[in-house]
């Protein structure tokens, strides 16, 4: 053997055996090749140009990959062949600076003789003649699949912890929100509340004003008869110039028509209240038989400033039997898709509401012709903090609160859109649970 590797040193292996006795003593060339044959890496030479033909491979390449050292020097493409292609392109773009630098390493994926991808360690240097130009690439192949294993379980494993922080963050900005949602109904079941006393008041005292006027209309009518039968025609001329000045016969229409209007006004008001208290259902967190109809409704009062300048509302209700839910979180829902569908719209539109039966479910549909939904977001739509909407317009929270919801009741949202033409969700609910003991 040539002393083609005079120029750089090989230390054998920790566990390599002792030199045995019938080593000791031998020239340098065999004492030399073995230590490289029982070395961990495999050594190997190769020429510096083209595909890099191998022009020796020491022993222990057949134990650590299955070929024997021949048959890798005698094909002059076998180290290339026997690379991963996904990691060829890597070597190949940065080999050329195994001539400016001298040195490269390389970890990349070696097929073995059982056709398995074996991870090899690659400690490439080049070698020089006098006069500088490169003559021989030595290298040194070093097994670190057990390593990469490792590395890739940790990995996975720091993923997993960082999927199930993420997943805690959700849940925390969900329950968050959930509370919040808590808080402001019992904000406006406290309002609700408060302001049915004075509406409860000012309606009886309405009612009694408009007793008042009427019977005070009557009796002024009666005066005015009495006047034209038995007054003198100076006193009649009288009155009749008293009622053009203060424009009586407008008083007694327009009087009843302010009744009118207050009475109304005040049924608004009282049906709002209603609403709220409806919508919020506070201290209602057990599952109970409920009128999906009459949530739809109540919510619909309570959004209505929302929608009524972008949309108009058309209803379509089904046969629809109670359903068993919490309905303060079904209202959740249909409320979130309500807003959802009015930002969808950008001036005028329309959002429809329906609602069915087929089988054991109860649907609701909220249909509106805004602008859509890109098919490469229908799949995100439901991911906490996932939101189209301008910073500081949406929280990304709505649908997927909603989705949480609607999964606990045992049921689910589907979802159709086609851009430039509107969206439709469909929440569908189970008519009758099971196990909802624990439910909350």
């Amino acid at each position: 053997m040539v002393n083609q590797f005079d120029e750089f040193s090989v230390l054998p292996a920790a566990n390599a055996a002792p030199l045995p006795a019938s080593v000791v003593g031998i020239s340098t060339d065999a004492r030399l090749q073995y230590l490289i044959d029982n070395t961990p890496a495999i050594i190997y030479s190769s020429v510096p140009t083209g595909d890099f033909k191998m022009t020796f491979v020491s022993n222990n390449a057949l134990h650590v990959l299955g070929y024997h050292p021949d048959e890798m020097v005698a094909d002059p493409n076998f180290w290339f062949e026997h690379i991963h292609p996904s990691d060829v392109p890597e070597i190949f773009s940065s080999i050329a600076k195994l001539f400016t630098e001298g040195e490269r390493t390389y970890e990349y994926r070696f097929m073995s003789r059982s056709g398995q991808y074996v991870w090899m360690h690659d400690m490439l240097r080049l070698i020089r003649d006098k006069d500088g130009n490169p003559v021989e690439v030595v290298g040194s192949l070093t097994d670190i699949t057990k390593r990469k294993e490792m590395e890739a379980a940790l990995f996975k494993k720091g993923e997993e912890q960082h999927l199930l922080i993420k997943k805690l963050q959700e849940a925390h900005e969900q329950l968050l929100q959930s509370e919040k949602m808590a808080s402001v109904g019992q904000l406006a079941a406290g309002i609700a509340h408060e302001i049915n006393n004075p509406i409860g008041f000012i309606n009886s005292n309405i009612g009694s004003l408009q007793n008042y006027v009427e019977k005070l209309f009557e009796v002024i009518n009666q005066y005015e008869d009495l006047i034209q039968q038995q007054s003198p025609p100076t006193a009649v001329s009288k009155m009749d110039e008293l009622k053009e000045k203060a424009d009586l016969e407008f008083l007694k229409e327009d009087i009843q028509d302010l009744v009118r209007e207050s009475m109304d006004g005040l049924k608004r008001v009282k049906d709002i209240v209603q609403s709220l208290k409806d919508f919020s259902h506070v201290g209602e967190t057990d599952w109970q038989e409920a009128d999906l109809h009459q949530g739809i409704d109540s919510t619909l009062n309570i959004v209505k400033n929302e929608i009524k300048y972008k949309a108009n509302v058309v209803k379509e209700y089904g046969q629809v039997p109670l359903v068993k839910c919490i309905i303060s979180q079904v209202n959740q829902v249909v409320m979130n898709l309500l807003v959802n569908a009015s930002h969808a719209i950008k001036e005028n539109g329309m959002i429809k509401i329906s609602t069915g039966c087929e089988k054991d479910m109860a649907w609701i549909k909220v249909l509106d012709t805004g602008s859509g939904i890109p098919q490469e977001n229908l799949n995100r739509i439901f991911e906490p903090f996932f939101t189209t909407k301008p910073v500081g317009s949406g929280t990304g929270l709505g649908l997927s609160l909603s989705y949480g919801i609607i999964k606990k009741h045992g049921g689910r949202i589907d979802v159709q859109s086609v851009m430039g033409k509107g969206t439709c969700f469909t929440v569908w609910l189970p008519l009758h649970q099971t196990n909802t003991s624990t439910e909350s």
